[in-house]
C-alpha cells in the first residue's frame, strides 16, 4: 500500500521527509497529550524516530502509520493507522491535531486504518492499546466494534495509578495479548 488512501474528508499518506514539521507540530503539542503528558515530544529527533518505526512497518508488515490531510486544504490534520505489534497483532493507532478534536476524524482515520489492515492480513487480530482515562480513544474503538478485553496497571507508566486497556476486534491468545504489552 504505496499509493495514498481516501476517506470521506482525509488523504492519507505515507510521511516524507517534508512531512516532519507538521507532524512535530501535532506530536508537541499538549492538548494532545493530556492523557499521557510524559508522552508529548519535546524534541524534533523523537518526531524522527516515530517516522522512522512507521516506516519499518511499511517495509515489515506492509502497512504503517499515515498522514492525515483534510481532502479539501490539503492541511495535515494527524497521523494514524495500523502497526504490527510482536508479529501478532495490528494496533490501531492516531493523533488528531488539537484544533480539530471533536470532528469525527480520529474515528475516520482508525477506520481506515483497520480496513487496510484487515486486507493486508485478516486473520491478525486489530487491538487499540489506550489508557483508561483517555475515554475519547475508547470511544473510538468501541465505534469500531472492537471490545475490552484487557485491563491491568501500566507498566513503565510514570504515574502508577494509570490503568492500561486493550480492546481487540476478537478473543486474544496469551501470545497476543503478551505482544500488545512489550
Amino acid at each position: 500500500m504505496t499509493d495514498d488512501t481516501f476517506t470521506e474528508r482525509l488523504r492519507l499518506s505515507r510521511a516524507v521527509a517534508s512531512d516532519l514539521d507538521e507532524v512535530f507540530a501535532i506530536q508537541s503539542d499538549p492538548r494532545v497529550w493530556t492523557h499521557y503528558p510524559s508522552l508529548r515530544h519535546t524534541d524534533r529527533a523523537q518526531t524522527v524516530e516515530m517516522i522512522e518505526r512507521w516506516e519499518r512497518s511499511w517495509a515489515d508488515a506492509g502497512l504503517g502509520s499515515w498522514v492525515a490531510r483534510l481532502r479539501d486544504t490539503g492541511e495535515v490534520v494527524g497521523n494514524g493507522g495500523c502497526t504490527l505489534l510482536g508479529g501478532e497483532v495490528w494496533n490501531i493507532g492516531y493523533r488528531i491535531a488539537g484544533d480539530h478534536h471533536g470532528q469525527g476524524l480520529a474515528t475516520e482515520l482508525a477506520r481506515a486504518g483497520v480496513e487496510a489492515a484487515r486486507s493486508i492480513a485478516p486473520e491478525r487480530p486489530v487491538i487499540a492499546y489506550l489508557v483508561e482515562h483517555n475515554r475519547a480513544s475508547a470511544h473510538v474503538a468501541e465505534k469500531l466494534g472492537l471490545e475490552l478485553v484487557h485491563r491491568a496497571p501500566d507498566a513503565g507508566n510514570p504515574d502508577t495509578q494509570v490503568m492500561r486497556l486493550v480492546y481487540a476486534d476478537r478473543r486474544l491468545t496469551p501470545e497476543q495479548l503478551a505482544a500488545t504489552l512489550k
